[in-house]
């Protein structure tokens, strides 16, 4: 008969303290063990609830070796539950690797679901797409950054991306030089006092940041409209040959500036096109 614990995987809030769950403070009451992706901010919520459990560290810089050590814990039958400092474990934060632990040591995991940012931003952001692909934090180095942007460029689904404010408008403004003239929806502060979401063209995201400081505080979920569906990229034989002859004259951005100001094609279109039909540089 297996006799471990089992290992709860539970969702804390991402600012409001009250959007914790009831079965989320019972499962922090009653577990031996929290392991926390920084204690001393645990700390702080449970204090607030009054929850006096253990607290021990497992974050992103000691996970394999402490997870080792947790699930030796919950083999010998304690309870154990992971928690990171905001939303979720395990998604863009610390603790699937301990999952994974437990989980080849036959050890049962429990979810139990609650905050999570990039969910929120996209329920209050208006976006009809049925499909969407969470990407997390885009690399820190603006060529990494741009690299991976190009790998998505032609999804035609939602991309959501986290981003920390000291980075927010190069970030932006890799995603406008990357993907084109998309709509941006901007998600800062969820749940918290200064909350703000903001919808506008990805080329006017990094003024609108820039207009008041204000607006590149706290921590941001980034949805970009996806890619256009095929049709609308497969323009017509005159739109071709005309987008076709000023690449051979002009810079990309610009051929395709004037080709949609000449066809009425739209420029994310074009611009897709203009990819395909772009000569190679001598």
């Amino acid at each position: 008969m297996n006799h471990s614990g089992t290992l709860y995987v539970v969702a804390t809030p991402i600012g409001n303290l009250q959007d914790i769950t009831l079965r989320a403070l019972e499962t922090l009451k009653t577990v031996d063990v929290v392991a926390a992706e920084d204690t001393r901010h645990t700390a702080q919520l449970l204090g607030h609830f009054g929850i006096q459990t253990k607290l021990t560290a497992l974050h992103e810089h000691n996970e394999r070796n402490a997870g080792q050590k947790l699930v030796e814990l919950l083999l010998a039958g304690k309870s154990i539950a992971l928690v990171s400092d905001a939303g979720t474990p395990a998604i863009s934060d610390p603790g699937a690797i301990l999952v994974d632990l437990a989980r080849q040591a036959g050890i049962r995991v429990v979810p139990t679901p609650g905050a999570n940012a990039a969910i929120a931003a996209l329920s209050a952001s208006g976006i009809a797409a049925p499909h969407f692909l969470f990407y997390g934090f885009l690399p820190a180095k603006a060529a990494q950054r741009r690299h991976a942007l190009e790998k998505l460029r032609q999804l035609p689904h939602t991309l959501v991306f986290y981003e920390a404010p000291h980075r927010v408008l190069e970030s932006v403004a890799d995603l406008a030089t990357v993907l084109g003239d998309r709509k941006l929806t901007l998600a800062r502060e969820l749940t918290k006092t200064f909350e703000s979401i903001h919808t506008c063209p990805l080329t006017q995201a990094p003024a609108w940041l820039e207009a008041d400081t204000n607006r590149q505080r706290g921590e941001f979920v980034l949805l970009v409209e996806g890619a256009p569906a095929i049709e609308e990229q497969a323009a017509d034989p005159e739109t071709q040959r005309i987008l076709s002859t000023l690449l051979h004259d002009l810079p990309l951005k610009q051929a395709v500036k004037l080709a949609a100001e000449i066809s009425g094609a739209k420029k994310n279109a074009l611009y897709e096109l203009a990819l395909t039909l772009k000569p190679e540089q001598p």
